[in-house]
């Protein structure tokens, strides 16, 4: 009773106030802002079409030569976690747009840089990271009300959107080939039953060493980077193909478990040796009599998928053989052809197999691919075959199709286009300034200092492109403020111009997702006020 009289009773009330070591949190915090700010600045210098590129060493000899932001800092070995954070932001970003990689981490960077100072003023982290909240959801709303519908019938502005985004890269002066291009190959696969979505598995790129990214093609049709079987004297050409895609082997068959037979006597060699060979030809046999006349052959982890005799038999027979399939290619290939996948030689039937016109082996650089096309009742895929003087230049055309198309599939999904060249960030800084001026309190004056972040996207191209970034980013406040939402910066004439008539365009998934996942970080990273390392 007294213990509970005693727990009841008012703790004695200190007279002195207590002082709280907040040093090592704001410690914490420093030290993630600055790692996080380290990773921003290192891709800095790569955005925008004036940016400079990076090569990439890793251990194993291996050279990577890129600005695409997301593969520079996915190959960086970072140790501090909230790098890391950026890391997986630009990773992130990939995947939801698949451009404006180097945008996300520098937004972040200098949102970061302001967090810093408005810390070091005395605002609390809380109430810096409610600010941001607010900030981007407003942010997009100005986006939303920037931004110009079009309609996917519209070609050229699909066109211009897809060489926006392949400017920045190392191959920017094949833009005018690559955008079409990539604009074709998106197209071709959108199904008009669910008009927007766009898979880009259905676009399968080959990469060949030889001649220049010039000779890169759209191929209606299917490539296999390997040369057809030349065993025997097949064939290497054949029109009207019918095509067999079988996950068996044509071979002999052998135990399940590891076990030696001794043979002592002829006879009984000669006689395993003529079974060996009924047993393949009845197999070909029976492929022949479904009308079949050219193979591909799945690569076989558990015994050679064919032998030297059932090549001999099937080149005897007329058929053409492409072997060593790749297995998660084989969803592509029966997709393209039409055609179902044959997985033992009993359920080889006629309404399995897949037609095309022409089969072809051809001649591309130093190689050999083998080429189908005329395919009857094509399934929606298509195939680039990307050719480049050396390797190097190989990778970074892929890398950079592979953002063309990413940014085709955005406004798929999202049919709206909005300015490039730091229009939208501008317009968002002043827009989102002057909200902030209707405020009140601490949130006023957080969003105020975050507005002003949004400048660096300006800022940097302006620097990249070595034109002086003070004078043109008070120039296009200036315009901006006269009411041209479209002013935007001019890298090749080194002016303020309205940057729509230039064709400098991109979607709005790209500039929305930056802005919320970038707020997102760094929300989370102002929030984190001490590293627990456990073992």
């Amino acid at each position: 009773m007294a213990a509970a009289a005693a727990a009841a009773a008012p703790a004695p009330s200190r007279k002195t106030e207590t002082y709280t070591d907040t040093k090592r949190r704001d410690d914490v915090r420093g030290a993630n802002i600055a790692a996080a700010r380290a990773v921003s600045d290192a891709v800095r210098t790569s955005l925008g079409p004036r940016g400079m590129d990076k090569m990439i060493c890793s251990g194993d000899q291996e050279v990577i030569i890129t600005n695409d932001g997301a593969t520079i800092v996915s190959r960086m070995a970072l140790v501090q976690p909230a790098a890391r954070m950026l890391a997986e932001l630009s990773r992130s970003q990939d995947a939801a747009a698949g451009d404006g990689t180097t945008t996300v981490v520098v937004l972040a960077g200098s949102l970061l840089r302001r967090a810093q100072s408005l810390l070091s003023a005395g605002a609390h982290p809380t109430a810096a990271a409610d600010a941001l909240h607010r900030l981007s959801t407003r942010a997009v709303e100005i986006l939303h009300a920037m931004a110009i519908p079009i309609e996917l019938s519209d070609r050229e502005s699909l066109v211009k959107s897809a060489s926006t985004a392949l400017n920045s890269k190392v191959v920017s002066q094949y833009s005018t080939l690559l955008s079409p291009l990539a604009v074709d190959a998106a197209l071709s696969v959108v199904d008009p039953a669910h008009p927007d979505l766009l898979d880009l598995r259905d676009i399968r790129i080959v990469k060949k060493l030889g001649g220049t990214v010039d000779d890169t093609e759209l191929v209606r049709g299917l490539i296999f980077d390997k040369k057809a079987s030349h065993a025997a004297g097949g064939p290497t050409r054949m029109e009207n193909a019918k095509i067999a895609v079988i996950q068996f082997q044509i071979s002999p068959p052998k135990t399940d478990i590891e076990q030696s037979v001794i043979v002592s006597d002829y006879a009984q060699m000669d006689r395993i040796l003529r079974e060996e060979r009924n047993y393949i030809l009845g197999m070909v046999k029976k492929i022949r009599a479904a009308g079949c006349n050219v193979l591909l052959i799945q690569k076989s982890i558990l015994r050679d998928a064919v032998t030297e005799l059932s090549l001999h038999y099937l080149a005897k027979a007329k058929i053409l053989v492409v072997k060593d399939v790749e297995r998660d290619e084989i969803e592509f290939i029966t997709k393209t052809l039409n055609c179902l996948p044959i997985a033992n030689i009993e359920h080889f039937r006629t309404d399995k197999l897949g037609y095309a016109d022409l089969v072809e082996e051809v001649s591309v650089g130093e190689g050999k691919v083998v080429k189908i096309t005329g395919i009857k009742d094509m399934g929606r895929t298509a195939t680039v075959l990307v050719r480049g003087s050396n390797q190097l230049v190989i990778d970074e055309a892929e890398r950079s199709l592979h953002d063309a198309l990413c940014v085709i599939r955005c406004l798929v999904n999202k049919r709206f286009l909005i300015a490039g060249g730091g229009a939208p960030e501008i317009e968002m800084s002043m827009q989102l300034a002057a909200w902030a001026k209707e405020l009140q309190g601490m949130e006023s004056y957080c969003i105020k200092e975050f507005a002003e972040a949004l400048e660096v996207i300006p800022y940097t191209l302006a620097e990249n492109a070595g034109l002086n970034p003070i004078s043109i980013v008070t120039e296009l406040r200036n315009r901006h403020a006269r009411g041209e939402k479209n002013a935007g910066i001019n890298v090749r004439k080194g002016q303020i111009t309205n940057i729509l008539e230039e064709n400098v365009v991109q979607p709005l998934l790209v500039s929305t997702s930056a802005i919320t996942l970038a707020c997102e970080c760094v929300r989370m990273i102002l929030k984190i006020d001490d590293i627990v390392t456990v073992r």
